[in-house]
């Protein structure tokens, strides 16, 4: 049995992350990604994605984004995505500094990830208005770039599109 003091890269990854594994690795924002929402000003932002594993059927991974104009996180989300076995369902336990937490559920088609909220939670004092849904698509384009788009609904609202960036890997 390998240590906890391992490398992701000295344990062998489990089988029923094979499907994702071209997620594993630092991606970086190759350019400010964009925000915006009906209720906020548009805005611009730097990420930092990194996935990992420990050879568990879980793959980790931690979210930290930026204003454009600084490197003081604004933003950052953690958590574990699960393969249904044998399946192309996908699931992403993901808890926020907001004080949200969320299970996202969906499939995977090829190299594109395509998750809704399943279940949502919050701290009792969250600021308003409160997300109902969050909608995720994360795609390996054919240039080797990860693009992710996050569309959110709002107290009941139709869903809308809240950002949209690009990552390029660089581990």
């Amino acid at each position: 049995m390998p240590s906890s003091s391992n490398s992701a890269s000295s344990v062998e990854l489990n089988p029923a992350l094979e499907p994702v594994n071209w997620l594993l690795g630092t991606w970086e924002s190759d350019e400010p990604g964009q925000g915006g929402f009906h209720s906020i000003k548009p805005f611009s932002y730097t990420e930092k994605l990194h996935f990992s594993h420990m050879g568990q059927p879980a793959m980790h991974f931690m979210f930290s984004a930026s204003p454009e104009d600084s490197s003081k996180p604004s933003h950052r989300e953690c958590g574990f995505i699960r393969m249904q076995p044998k399946t192309n369902r996908v699931a992403f336990i993901i808890a926020q500094d907001s004080g949200l937490v969320e299970i996202e559920e969906g499939e995977l088609t090829g190299k594109q990830l395509t998750l809704k909220t399943h279940k949502l939670e919050r701290i009792s004092f969250a600021k308003e208005p409160h997300v109902q849904q969050i909608c995720r698509v994360f795609q390996l384009r054919p240039d080797g770039k990860l693009a992710q788009t996050v569309s959110m609904t709002l107290d009941k609202k139709e869903p809308t599109q809240y950002l949209n960036i690009t990552y390029v890997k660089t581990s």
